[in-house]
Order: structure tokens, then C-alpha cells, then sequence
């Protein structure tokens, strides 16, 4: 379980008469299960990315509290993270190794033998459909691709909390298909955590047992899309999310377009 409670984030942009103070996060909170895939949705500068950085441990809170299994991220964050597996928007493969090579080297950085790290590769890469992919040089791979060895280097050391910052950018729609499948199994058959930020509302409604909704750098709402539907009185999601994020006016202004 990873829980969340009042986070804020803050940064100075420009010097001089330029300078100003950005609160990118304000106050998030939100509970994420075991066993259930909880998506942060929310418009593009909402804070999604900037608060799963902070609970990937990338980057340090002005104040709240993160934990993932009750282990404490600011004070313990070694044995925090060693619980999760990281998916950022900057996959950062290395190009010139092949898929295996570069899932093997995080294995191998996670504390894995070169022997656990090779098995488990070759694990992933049945899970996930790309066994084809495993002794290819990353360079040159398809988003779709790139997606799949980030998502299996990220897997290496069998976490039990999987962060995914908007993993479907760029993805067409079979390799969008294939994520969605892999993220089912993972909750379904090995019961993980998971956590994803997004801005595209179907993805969330298809997908996700939870929903936090973010807007301005807090959250605003939280539940299941059944229980957001019927909380604004809505029966399309797109309108709720809408009226969740932006006030009922927009909502109407937008439904009446």
C-alpha cells in the first residue's frame, strides 16, 4: 500500500525582478491499495508528475508524508524504494545495449546476480509479449518497444508497488492495448500496487479500480469511476472529470458545446 498525506512541492523560477515562486503541488493525498491500479488523472500542470517524483523519491516534499508499506520514504528511502518499480516519462534506454542488457544492468544495480537478473529477463519478456525484442539493440525500437523494455527494466527486482508516469504517451493503439493487458495481469495475478498519472480519461475508466482526481495541485476527488459518476450526477465520465476538476459551470458549458 503506498499513502500519500498533504504533500506540496514548490519551485523559484527566474532571478532578479523575474523571479517568481511556482506551487506545483499544494496538497495531494491519496491512498493507493494493494491488488488495485489507482490512476492519478488530471489536465497537464495539475502537479501528477511532480508528486509520483516524490513518492518515486526523485525529488524531496516541502512537507507531507509518503509511505509504501508503512515504511516512511523521506526517513527510510533505501528500503522504500527497494518496494518500487519506477516508469517515468523519460524512458532512458541505452541505445546501444540490447533490451536484455539494459534490464539485466537495473537488475544487477537493484542487487540482483547476473544469473537472477538474465532469468528474470527472460521472464518479463514472456509476460510482457516481446521475447523478440530481448537480444535487439534498443536503438531504433518503437515507442511501443521502448515502452515494453522500460516497463520490464522497471519489473526487474519483482516490486510489489509499480509508478507510472503517463505510460501511454506516444503509444498507438495495440501497444496501448498491450499495456493496458500487462497491468491487469500484474494486478490480477501477483496482486501489485499500482499507481499511473494520466490526462486521458478513457485510458482511466478502463483501467483503474480507483481514481484520484487532481486539478491545481491538490486533490479534489477520489473513488471509483461508479462513485465519481454518481457523485456529480453524470453518466458520461469525460463530464465528470470536467466538473470534478474545473466547477459544475464548466462542466455545463461543456456538455452544452
Amino acid at each position: 500500500m503506498i499513502e500519500v498525506q498533504a504533500l506540496c512541492k514548490q519551485f523559484s523560477t527566474g532571478r532578479g525582478r523575474q523571479a517568481r515562486v511556482v506551487h506545483a503541488v499544494q496538497d495531494i493525498s491519496f491512498v493507493a491499495a494493494d491488488g488495485c491500479i489507482t490512476g492519478l488523472l488530471g489536465p497537464n500542470g495539475a502537479g501528477k508528475t511532480t508528486a509520483l517524483r516524490m513518492v518515486a523519491g526523485l525529488l524531496l516534499p516541502d512537507a507531507g508524508r509518503i509511505s509504501v508499506d508503512g515504511v516512511d520514504v523521506l526517513a527510510h528511502p533505501r528500503a522504500a524504494l527497494a518496494r518500487l518499480g519506477v516508469l517515468s516519462d523519460a524512458r532512458g534506454l541505452y541505445p546501444r545495449l540490447t533490451a536484455r542488457e539494459n534490464i539485466c544492468y537495473y537488475g544487477r544495480l537493484h542487487g540482483l546476480s547476473a544469473a537472477a537478473a538474465d532469468a528474470r529477463a527472460t521472464l518479463l519478456a514472456g509476460m510482457l509479449e516481446m521475447a523478440p525484442l530481448l537480444e535487439r539493440r534498443t536503438e531504433g525500437f518503437s515507442q511501443g518497444e521502448r515502452m515494453k523494455t522500460a516497463l520490464a527494466r522497471a519489473l526487474v527486482h519483482d516490486p510489489s508497488h509499480i509508478i507510472l508516469d503517463e505510460p501511454t504517451n506516444g503509444l498507438d493503439v495495440l501497444a496501448t492495448r498491450s499495456l493496458r493487458e500487462s497491468l491487469r495481469r500484474l494486478r490480477d495475478e501477483q496482486g501489485k500496487c499500482i499507481v499511473f498519472s494520466s490526462h486521458i480519461m478513457q485510458e482511466v475508466e478502463r483501467l483503474c479500480d480507483r481514481v484520484v482526481v487532481v486539478a491545481g495541485g491538490r486533490t479534489v476527488a477520489e473513488g471509483s469511476v461508479p462513485e465519481l459518476l454518481a457523485r456529480t450526477g453524470h453518466s458520461d465520465f469525460e463530464a465528470c472529470f470536467v466538473q470534478l476538476a474545473f466547477g459544475p459551470g464548466v462542466a455545463g458549458a461543456a456538455g452544452g458545446a
